[in-house]
Parts: structure tokens; C-alpha cells; sequence
């Protein structure tokens, strides 16, 4: 109810770290509900700026999008997602993406669109994600092998997959047991 938010505001007036780690901080919130009550909240944040991006890549004209699959500790499974990366200091959304993109998938394309920061975990962290389209030529690449140039630590692989098959593929994926990113799932809804 939009009226009720006009009234309250909502704030945060504390913030205790209770555990870091090279990668992540766990922190206890300390907030004002709006209505005058103190309550606490535990979130979990990236070291750095805390914002990531992922890509959303098209190739065209085969009507192919980019999956990569990757071995993901805190899920303990394979999951299937769209390739992604977090935002060096210094670097744009779009110049996150098509670096990400290269050295997830070795794929290189054109940015054409690029969304605004969104969060898609916001009861666990204040991290934000934008959405980079990136639209690659499949005509350049046909006939290639196109390597991707993973860190060392990265154990990716890469898929093709016609948007007209998606949904059938992310079944066959679910009943292997990998997990699959809820943007993907999101992606299907939209489609439909």
C-alpha cells in the first residue's frame, strides 16, 4: 500500500560486522520498521562495490542463446546460468559483460542494451545485478572452435541453445540434477 509507505520510513541506524571472510561479510543490521520499532536483520555482502552483471547473449541469426555450467559451493550442484561476472572497480556494467563474456564463453559480440542495477537477493544482500544484452554474430564464428579463457579456478562449460528449445533443455538439466538460475526461469515466464 503505497499510502502506508508515504507515512513510514523506514531506515537503517546500525551495522555490526559479526563474521568476514576474504570474499563476503556477515553483518547484523540494526533498523527503524517504520513504525517506530527497533528490529535486527543478518545480511551477507561481497567485498568491493558489491554489484555484479550478467549477460543475456543472443546470437544471431541462429536464435541462440548462452548458458555456462558451473560447479557453485553454496548451492553444493552444477548449475546452469546465463554467464555473469562482478564489476572490477573502475568498470562499466557493459564492460564487465563483454570481458565476462569472453572469458566464460570466448564469445565476443555487440552490447545493445544494458538495464538498471537490480537486486535479486534482497532479504540475504544489498548486492545488484544489472542485465547486459550482448548481441553476437553467429555467421562469424560458424565452422569455429570457440575456446573460453576461464580463471584458473573456473571449471565452465558452455552451451548453445536455440530460444525455441530452452524449455525443454532446462528440463533435461533439472532431471540431471543441476540447478538452474531463477533468471533463467524468469527468462522462460516472459517468454511464454
Amino acid at each position: 500500500n503505497s499510502q502506508y509507505w508515504s507515512k513510514m520510513k523506514p531506515e537503517i541506524i546500525g551495522k555490526r560486522v559479526l563474521g568476514e571472510g576474504r570474499f563476503l561479510t556477515l553483518s547484523e543490521l540494526e533498523y527503524n520498521d517504520g513504525s517506530g520499532k527497533l528490529r535486527r536483520w543478518e545480511a551477507c555482502d561481497r567485498a568491493g562495490n558489491g554489484a555484479a552483471a550478467f549477460i543475456l547473449a543472443h546470437i544471431v541469426p541462429d536464435d541462440e542463446l548462452l548458458f555456462v555450467r558451473q560447479f557453485r559451493p553454496p548451492a553444493g550442484r552444477l548449475m546452469l546460468e546465463f554467464p555473469a561476472g562482478l564489476i572490477d572497480p573502475g568498470e562499466t556494467p557493459e564492460e564487465t559483460a563483454v570481458r565476462e563474456l569472453y572469458e566464460e564463453t570466448g564469445y565476443r559480440g555487440r552490447v545493445i542494451g544494458c538495464s538498471r542495477p537490480g537486486w535479486s537477493s534482497p532479504g540475504l544482500t544489498g548486492e545488484t545485478i544489472c542485465m547486459v544484452k550482448i548481441e553476437i554474430d553467429g555467421d562469424a564464428y560458424r565452422g569455429q572452435t570457440v575456446e573460453s579463457h576461464p580463471e584458473e579456478c573456473e571449471h565452465i562449460e558452455v552451451f548453445r541453445v536455440r530460444r525455441a528449445e530452452l524449455a525443454a533443455f532446462v528440463a533435461a538439466q533439472e532431471a540431471q540434477g543441476v540447478g538452474i538460475d531463477t533468471k533463467i526461469y524468469t527468462y522462460l515466464a516472459a517468454m511464454e
